[in-house]
């Protein structure tokens, strides 16, 4: 006799609704389970969000089995941010949206993360040890939501599988992949290392799309 899976443990209301609509890109019901701990731990009100201290908060005897669910169980992170957009698009109901374009350091202490390095980290606003990412937010109706975050990954911390691209590169990544799933955009805004990239304007003007960045009060123009 074939045992069905069991239900998984319920969390919040809330949490619960929004995870149900990832339930299939989970074979196991304990991976979707993890799935479900992460979110309810990311909405929390602790300050730190590592997976200790996450799994304290919501009460599971070890942060193990979150680390298994990110590093090792059977998941494609493309398969659920290609829901999660697909979502996105679908509430947005083609309305145009403006899209930020930041990056964003976070300290890290070790070694054994993959591309933390010595760099500069804008959350301290000085160069440390950390990890930096390049994301990009969408604005509609004063309703600010994550789009695509991507790692920026130190040329001398590369592994054998990885190649070298500059926040510059992934940012344009980044807007060529939100124009191929079907976003319409109307904006784009960027910090100064954006805004003074002639790569990432010209991008920006092939792909037709209007933007406002900033420029630094030395940033040196020539006149005709």
């Amino acid at each position: 006799m074939k045992h069905l899976p069991r239900d998984a443990q319920p969390t919040v209301a809330l949490i619960d609704e929004y995870c149900a609509e990832y339930r299939d890109l989970f074979k196991e019901v304990r991976n979707y389970e993890c799935f479900k701990y992460l979110h309810l731990g990311i909405i929390s009100p602790i300050k730190r969000k590592s997976l200790p201290e996450i799994a304290k908060v919501v009460s599971i005897n070890s942060a193990q089995s979150l680390h298994h669910f990110i590093a090792n169980s059977e998941w494609s992170v493309e398969q659920l941010r290609s829901r999660r957009l697909g979502k996105i698009k679908k509430a947005l109901q083609g309305n145009a949206i403006t899209v930020v374009i930041d990056e964003t350091g976070d300290r890290k202490k070790g070694k054994k993360t993959d591309y933390v390095a010595r760099q500069y980290l804008g959350s301290i606003g000085k160069i440390d040890n950390g990890m930096v990412s390049v994301n990009a937010y969408g604005v509609y109706c004063n309703i600010t939501f994550p789009l695509i975050v991507k790692v920026f990954k130190p040329k001398g911390t590369l592994l054998a599988s990885d190649k070298y691209r500059t926040k510059i590169e992934l940012a344009t990544e980044i807007i060529r992949e939100l124009i191929d799933e079907g976003f319409n955009i109307k904006l784009v805004l960027a910090d100064s290392l954006y805004g003074e990239s002639s790569q990432f304007l010209n991008k920006l003007a092939e792909y037709n799309l209007g933007y406002v960045v900033a420029i630094r009060s030395n940033h040196a123009v020539w006149l005709p």
